[in-house]
């Protein structure tokens, strides 16, 4: 049990550092610029302490819940000093306020690269490409009739051991079989299934290309029927993780954020259809592991993840939470920054047509007139933050049901 509090400290601790960075990518393009940040805080209410350097606050307040970086002059209708007036953010070229307003999210996505690095050094990456690299050898393959059976690692004296007696090794990749290249393990899994003797394996080892001779043994093993067939089998699992070298990893963690933003993007899109799930499950429905969670049910899923030892878990998590944050960020909604990005642009293409038309800049948007839309995306966001804390408290996802 302490070893989950642990981790649910843990992870609601990297969530804090992420939004505090977050509000500190967006001080430094300010400052960068010239813009006069008044105040940099981490948390909300009252003030534990504050220092003042040079022209700005830094300090924290008593709830860990995000923070605020207070830049003079982020609208036209910010009261600024007479000494802020010309320093005022709306006053900034178009690109630089988006720059400083996108800092944000550019943050998360280091962040997330950053976490993902460190994975790739440490313990590898998800093998989402499905790549033929071996993981464990088996001392043996054996036929079974049933299930139970087939999952008994129990080696009998006479049971053939295929792979191990060919000398594969953990993290060989088989790149060919018999001639016939084996671009995933789909591919080794259906060209092993249909061998019997002799047979001739390509694989990796550390660069080096070698050619290994696998005595494939059919074997007579359960089906999903209920009944029994018989395949080819080398006694040999699939890595799922995927190891690294420190030059290799940025490579490699390139490619995964990548994956990782493609996939939080198409989240994002289906996250309306998802809530239903999320009301059904308050009322004892059954969790779906793909509804939303909130900070809470990632917290918890980051203990759970620490309590079983599975720290790639926990950093996956934790990489995906800030890519989602910095994707959700950057929607064309008010408050969020996407919504002043936008605001900014439709400024800048508005005054290019009126300039085309020989008529004068129309001036900062007057931000009043968008309130009722930033109402109804307020209450709509609390709504969907309280549903969700709701249902990780009273039904949250688990990585191992009771």
């Amino acid at each position: 049990m302490l070893v989950y509090i642990l981790g649910v400290a843990l992870f609601a601790l990297g969530i804090c550092v992420s939004v505090a960075l977050h509000e500190a990518g967006h001080m430094v393009a300010a400052k960068s610029f010239g813009m006069k940040v008044r105040r940099y805080f981490v948390g909300f209410g009252p003030t534990v302490f504050s220092v003042k350097r040079g022209e700005t606050e830094y300090g924290l307040k008593w709830i860990p819940l995000g923070g605020f970086c207070d830049i003079a002059g982020m609208t036209a209708l910010d009261e600024v000093t007479p000494d802020e007036a010309p320093r005022a953010m709306w006053r900034f070229k178009t690109w630089k306020r988006t720059v400083v307003l996108a800092a944000g999210s550019f943050t998360h996505f280091v962040l997330g690269f950053i976490v993902l690095y460190f994975m790739a050094i440490s313990m590898g990456l998800p093998n989402i490409s499905d790549k033929p690299v071996i993981d464990e050898v088996s001392d043996c393959v054996r036929s079974a009739s049933t299930p139970e059976e087939w999952n008994d690692p129990t080696c009998g004296p006479a049971d053939p051991a295929p792979a191990k007696a060919a000398g594969v090794q953990p993290g060989d990749e088989v790149v060919a079989i018999n001639g016939t290249p084996t671009d995933t393990w789909q591919d080794l899994l259906a060209a092993v299934q249909k061998s019997e003797g002799p047979t001739e394996f390509r694989v990796l080892r550390d660069g080096e290309a070698l050619n290994l001779t696998v005595d494939v043994t059919q074997v007579t093993r359960p089906t999903t029927e209920g009944g029994t067939e018989q395949v080819g089998a080398i006694g040999a699992s699939q890595a799922l993780m995927l190891p690294h070298g420190p030059v290799e990893a940025f490579g490699g963690s390139a490619a995964f954020t990548g994956e990782l933003l493609v996939q939080t993007w198409q989240r994002l899109l289906e996250f309306p259809e998802k809530i239903p799930a999320v009301v059904e499950a308050i009322f004892g429905g059954e969790r779906d592991p793909e509804t939303p969670v909130s900070v809470v049910g990632a917290s918890r899923i980051g203990g759970e993840a620490v309590e079983q030892g599975l720290w790639e878990v926990f950093l996956l998590l934790l990489a995906s939470l800030n890519f989602f944050v910095g994707i959700f960020n950057l929607l064309p909604l008010l408050p969020l920054d996407g919504g002043h990005i936008a605001v900014t642009w439709y400024e800048r293409v508005r005054d290019w047509i009126r300039k085309r038309r020989g008529k004068a800049a129309g001036g900062p948007v007057d931000y009043t007139k968008l309130n009722a839309v930033t109402s109804v995306v307020i209450v709509i966001g609390g709504a969907i933050v309280l549903l969700t804390v709701t249902a990780d408290i009273v039904n949250p996802i688990r990585l191992i049901q009771p």
